[in-house]
Parts: C-alpha cells; sequence; structure tokens
C-alpha cells in the first residue's frame, strides 16, 4: 500500500481487507496494508473508535473480524484511486468532461461524493484536463449493451435487429458468448443459428435485442478475445480475397485480425477474408501493406481498390 496514505484511508483499507478477509491476524493486516503489526494493531483501534465493532481472538487460529450487523460506510477512494478512476474514463470516453453527457453526468455524481481534498483533486483533473476523441471509437446504447450482458450472464439465445455498415438491416438469431471491448469498439461475439458459424457484432450497431426462454452453453475454455480475433474478418457483406507475392511471415505483420485470415499460395499468401466496407479496406488497410498484391475477389473490393488507384492516378497528372 503506498505510503502517503493518511491514517483514515488505511483504517478503511483495514476494513476492507477484514470484510474480505473474516479472521485475519496481525500479521496479515500489516502484510494487506504494508505496514508493521504494531501499526496494523493501531489502525484497528482507529477502527474501534470510531464505533466499528472490530472483534478479536487470541490463539494459534485467532485473529480480528468485524462484529456481527456492521455496516460499511460509503464507498471512499484514496487519492490515486480516484484520479485514476477519472482518467479512465475520461481516456475511454472524452466527452465525460462535459455534465450534460451520459457518463459526464455519472462521474459528476460520483466526484461530488468524494471527500475534503480527494473531492477537489478529482474536479480539477476533470475541468482542466482536455481529451482528443478516437475517431475509431464507437459508443453502444447503454441500454442495448446491458441487455446483452444480461443475456450473457444468464446464457439466454437472442434476437437482435442488426444494421450493417452499408445500411442493411436484418434480424439474427444467435447466442450470445461474450461481449469484448476492442480498440475502443464494443462487439458481441456469439453463434449464429441463421449462419450456423461464429459471428462479430458490433455493438453500435445493433438496433433492438430480444432475449428468449432458449438457453444456450458456450463453447468450454473459450477465449472471448482470442476467438474474436479470428472471427472479425469473417462473416461480412463483401467476400475478399487479395494474393500477395510475399512470404507469410513477412505479409503477417502488416495484416489485422479483421482483414481475413492469410494462407500459404505456392511462393506467396492469400488473404481470404470479407468485409461490410470494401472502401474502408482499400484505402485504410491494403494501402497499408508494403507489398505488390492483386485483388482475385470479391468485384467490390476490386472496384474499391480500382477508384483508390484511380485517385492517387489522378494526383500525379500534369496540370492542365
Amino acid at each position: 500500500m503506498p505510503s502517503e496514505l493518511s491514517p483514515t484511508a488505511r483504517a478503511l483499507r483495514a476494513m476492507e481487507i477484514l470484510q474480505a478477509r473474516p479472521g485475519a491476524t496481525a500479521g496479515e493486516l500489516a502484510e494487506g496494508l504494508g505496514v508493521t503489526e504494531r501499526a496494523a494493531r493501531r489502525y484497528v483501534g482507529i477502527l474501534r473508535e470510531a464505533g466499528i465493532p472490530v472483534e478479536s481472538t487470541r490463539g494459534p487460529y485467532g485473529g480480528y473480524r468485524l462484529g456481527r450487523g456492521t455496516r460499511l460506510p460509503p464507498v471512499v477512494f484514496t487519492e490515486p484511486e480516484a484520479i485514476g478512476l477519472v482518467m479512465a474514463v475520461l481516456d475511454s470516453q472524452p466527452t465525460a468532461v462535459h455534465v450534460d453527457d451520459l457518463v459526464g453526468s455519472a462521474l459528476h455524481k460520483v466526484i461530488r461524493a468524494l471527500p475534503g481534498s480527494v473531492g477537489r483533486q478529482a474536479a480539477a483533473l476533470r475541468e482542466y484536463a482536455s481529451a482528443a476523441p478516437d475517431r475509431s471509437s464507437a459508443r453502444p446504447d447503454p441500454s442495448l449493451a446491458s441487455a446483452l450482458v444480461a443475456a450473457v450472464a444468464a446464457r439466454r439465445r437472442v434476437l437482435l435487429t442488426y444494421r450493417s455498415g452499408s445500411g442493411n438491416e436484418w434480424e439474427a438469431e444467435v447466442d450470445p458468448w461474450a461481449v469484448v471491448v476492442r480498440h475502443g469498439r464494443w462487439y458481441l461475439l456469439c453463434h449464429s443459428h441463421r449462419a450456423d458459424a461464429i459471428r462479430t457484432y458490433r455493438l453500435d450497431r445493433v438496433r433492438a435485442v430480444r432475449e428468449t426462454a432458449h438457453r444456450f452453453v458456450p463453447p468450454e475454455d473459450l477465449d472471448p478475445v482470442a476467438t474474436l480475433e479470428e472471427n472479425l474478418g469473417s462473416g461480412w457483406e463483401f467476400p475478399t480475397r487479395v494474393v500477395f507475392d510475399a512470404p507469410l511471415t513477412e505479409v503477417a505483420r502488416w495484416v489485422r485480425p479483421p482483414m481475413g485470415r492469410l494462407e500459404p499460395l505456392g511462393d506467396g499468401c492469400v488473404l481470404l477474408g470479407s468485409t461490410g466496407n470494401p472502401a474502408m479496406y482499400a484505402q485504410e488497410w491494403l494501402a497499408t501493406v508494403p507489398f505488390a498484391f492483386r485483388v482475385d475477389g470479391g468485384p467490390e473490393l476490386r472496384a474499391a481498390v480500382a477508384a483508390v488507384g484511380a485517385r492517387f492516378t489522378a494526383a500525379l497528372a500534369d496540370p492542365p
């Protein structure tokens, strides 16, 4: 525990330890607080002086425990905890500096509840810190995200209405395995019954969620993040097939999971996947790969690459 904590903060931390580990010895308390056993006993005394019943038992199996019916005070943050919380919120949602923002309103209430100097430091950080929004991030509707998380926890199949980046909308019946946050975007990792395959849906494109009575069992030893990475490039509207003239080991360093799956092909390799946005795939992803390639499919990606090529060719034309 950091040495700058006040005696009151350490006493509250001692109470948290006793709540989590009834019967903790003075030595265990001292280890959790980062102090000597003598100091740990002093913090127990501070709790008792504050009217919090802390019972002690002597002997080889003795220790401290909170008395029955002890009610803990509201959540109390240390200054580093409070500052860290505000920093994390602003890092993930820059608009939280404004009180009229949903998360900003919640953060404002938390800061107002903080005591004394801790609250002043947190409020100052929020007022004077500026955050640049992440252009690639996308915030889902909190109520829809909550509904999906509840379905994941209850292991209930859901019917969701989804709208793709190109504007097409459809309904899917899925088993929601996990919600994954990746680079500022929220995804639902699930099994689609319509496609009988793993699918990844962006939560900000989900328009409606309805939980059904059907239950499901997720795969054993599911690694949500790894599984999401493996499947981000599959299941989209437009198929993609890109052949590279360089070895797979060299190309792999430039290919991100959403682009698809790399496979060896002769002396080079082939990238197989799909996309919902061929223009973005061409100008933001393929254009950054420093190897010669050809687009074998599909037609939407070929057209998008042709458009990028024409734009660059026009940029080099002599002025009229």
